[in-house]
């Protein structure tokens, strides 16, 4: 795509210019945009990304960065993407093309508003504090809709933003998609023991019983930061990446120097949780790490030994957020083995804008019986959580 500069509001002072890499946008103003707790569209990670090769034109993720303008001064962006396909997106709408080719429409290219290849909640329309939130949102949304138009795209989606941005976007003609995940949230336990007594006694019994299992299995798990990881630690963690991912039919979207990257541009968010065993390491499980949340992303092992994915992967970072205070934890996708292990069913949320207007009504119908019955799923599995009820005596 061609770098353009569109202005969307020809009654003010306020522009939006399209940049297509990350490396072309001032770091300072960009990561001092408000990102909220999730760090996955800092320029840090976008820019490890970018290098290692992950995203780009190759990858059929080719960035387009909005950055809406006054005077010189950021009040705003978007990081958006040019999709040739549905890879990595965690918010599926494989069927949505599987019907436009039917009806013989091209469903690709469409244009992708999300944190590449992660499925984790986090703002997406970033506004400066202090900007005009409204006037600055409503160009920024013009804009994408601009460069849709100007790169031929089917469609528009929003992944993973938030619910008030939801809220919005529906107001500019985008339709809502209710989705779920299974995210741990903190209240206030003074220790894992703590955790623990919340759960109902078989469910607690058996978290103690995997935990115990692998502690008497391992020498131990550390917390190794970003700034002090090795290229040797950093080499394990990409080869256990990969393992994982061959062994479970995946995509290794994230291409080799994307971790070795990442620490790099983010030390500080970046932590590897390192199990060792006969004082080798045999495991780990990456982590990025901000005052409001815990996000867990890949883990692998070199060993099978029962419950090891769990303790690290899971257990470890349940402790590490009541150690530290963290209100959230959130570890990936999908998962229902989650559920029994203190995660419970959080809404996520999306909005999408497709171009042809039959595929948008059918669509739309489709996403009004999915609203209802990710309500109706989310309610019963709360039901099968581990938590005590309030009628719960059993100690």
């Amino acid at each position: 795509m061609r770098e353009i500069s569109v202005l969307v509001m020809a009654s003010t002072d306020l522009a939006v210019r399209v940049l297509s890499s990350i490396a072309a946008v001032d770091r300072a103003a960009w990561d001092a945009l408000e990102h909220g707790p999730s760090p996955f569209l800092r320029h840090g990670f976008l820019s490890a990304l970018e290098a290692s090769g992950s995203i780009g034109k190759r990858s059929g993720w080719r960035p387009v960065y909005l950055l809406a303008e006054r005077g010189g001064q950021l009040q705003g962006a978007v990081a958006a993407f040019v999709k040739s396909h549905s890879y990595g997106e965690y918010i599926f709408d494989w069927a949505w093309a599987g019907a436009a080719e039917r009806a013989g429409l091209d469903y690709y290219p469409k244009l992708v508003i999300a944190a590449p290849i992660t499925p984790a909640t986090g703002r997406r329309l970033l506004l400066a504090p202090g900007a005009d939130r409204a006037r600055t949102a409503a160009a920024l949304i013009a804009a994408v809709r601009a460069v849709a138009d100007d790169a031929g795209c089917s469609s528009i989606h929003w992944l993973f933003c938030t619910a008030d941005e939801q809220a919005l976007l529906a107001e500019h003609g985008f339709a809502a998609r209710a989705t779920f995940q299974y995210h741990w949230h903190n209240r206030g336990y003074p220790s894992f023991d703590g955790f623990l007594g919340a759960l109902a006694s078989r469910k607690r019994k058996q978290l103690r019983k995997e935990r115990a299992r692998v502690h008497a299995a391992i020498d131990g798990l550390t917390w190794v930061p970003g700034a002090a990881l090795t290229t040797a630690q950093l080499d394990r963690m990409d080869r256990w990446y990969r393992a994982t991912t061959e062994e479970h039919g995946g995509h290794d979207y994230l291409r080799p120097g994307f971790f070795h990257r990442v620490a790099a541009e983010l030390p500080d968010e970046t932590w590897i949780a390192e199990v060792a065993l006969g004082g080798q390491p045999v495991a780990g499980a990456l982590f990025f790490e901000t005052p409001q949340g815990l996000y867990g992303r890949y883990w692998g092992a070199d060993v099978n030994l029962d419950c090891l994915h769990f303790e690290t992967a899971y257990y470890a970072g349940i402790e590490r957020c009541i150690a530290r205070g963290l209100p959230l934890f959130e570890a990936g996708a999908q998962g229902d083995h989650k559920l029994v292990r203190g995660f419970e069913p959080s809404p996520t949320y999306s909005a999408h804008w497709l171009r042809h207007p039959g595929l948008a009504a059918a669509i739309d119908e489709f996403l009004d019986r999915e609203r209802r019955a990710v309500a109706h799923q989310m309610t019963e599995l709360a039901a099968y959580g581990p938590y005590r009820q309030a009628d719960d005596a059993d100690g």
